[in-house]
């Protein structure tokens, strides 16, 4: 029978019975399988990486605990603070410069242009080719075909490869990481600028606003959301840059243009792997705090 209540007339008044869902058992046949394979392939390697972390392990045959020796010697190692030094100074670079094309292109296609269309499906092609076909294509460009016409121009800076100069070779990458990553920014802000109400920008023509004041005045700020979106997620991505690094300079000149996700690598075949699992602990946190922030900036934000 079911329970009552009385309101503050002192009617009673009869409380609804609780009735529990029923998941039904289709629910587990695809959620089973999945955290299956998700704690086989991505938690349990995890979790052994992170205890090797604490060992002396070459990533096999006899290891002992030997604690906090690794972090130690990683937050001391000229060679992996260089690592981190820059992927985050060419991540902040590359996004910045992403960002800013993205959302200028977007703006132009999605304005009163003939073949619009047209133009937003070449402009999406790099993003569906592999990273290191992109980065051994540009690799000959930046040896033969850049030097080539440099020599041809009378260009002294351009006559040799940029990929063979320690101080330069980091404006390559930049390029070519970003004539790749542009494409999905791009798509995002296209969204984003589609979204926004026809009538607002009729409202402000009839006010007397120029484009310049509606861009500034009424699209950034809608679009801000969208802003933040990109900047967060492309900021991740460039920190895990390896593919295009590796086809175009392999690290090098020297280790100049190490990433940490190649330094994580590079160690692992190079009989240093609990100790650049030490490394690789320390990025996973770091890469964690940075999502959270993300959570935080993003929070509220009704931005699709």
């Amino acid at each position: 029978m079911a329970t009552t209540t009385l309101i503050t007339t002192g009617t009673p008044v009869p409380r609804p019975p609780r009735s529990r869902r029923r998941v039904e058992g289709v629910y587990y046949l695809f959620l089973v399988p999945t955290l299956v394979l998700f704690s086989l392939a991505i938690t349990l390697p995890a979790i052994i990486g992170i205890v090797s972390s604490f060992t002396n392990s070459i990533g096999f045959g006899d290891w002992k605990f030997i604690g906090f020796t690794n972090y130690v010697a990683a937050f001391g190692d000229p060679a992996i603070l260089q690592s981190y030094l820059f992927t985050f100074g060419f991540a902040l670079v590359t996004v910045v410069l992403v960002n800013a094309l993205a959302f200028l292109l977007a703006v132009g296609l999605t304005g009163k242009i003939r073949l619009k269309t047209t133009l937003r499906t070449v402009f999406v092609v790099p993003m569906v080719i592999s990273g290191i076909i992109i980065a051994f294509v540009f690799n000959f460009l930046f040896s033969n075909a850049l030097p080539a016409l440099g020599s041809a121009l009378g260009i002294d800076v351009l006559s040799t490869s940029l990929l063979a100069n320690p101080d330069l070779a980091w404006i390559a990458i930049v390029i070519v990481t970003a004539w790749q990553a542009i494409p999905g920014t791009l798509l995002i802000y296209i969204a984003g600028l589609l979204a926004i109400p026809t009538e607002v920008y009729e409202a402000a023509d009839l006010d007397g606003a120029s484009r310049w004041q509606q861009l500034r005045r009424i699209t950034l700020p809608l679009v801000a959301g969208y802003v933040v979106i990109n900047v967060i997620l492309g900021f991740k991505n460039f920190l895990n840059a390896y593919d295009i690094i590796f086809g175009l300079t392999g690290g090098g000149p020297g280790t100049s243009t190490r990433s940490i996700a190649m330094t994580i690598v590079t160690g692992f075949t190079g009989g240093d792997y609990a100790y650049q699992m030490a490394n690789a602990t320390i990025f996973f946190v770091i890469v964690i705090l940075i999502s959270l922030i993300q959570l935080r900036i993003t929070r509220g934000r009704n931005t699709f």
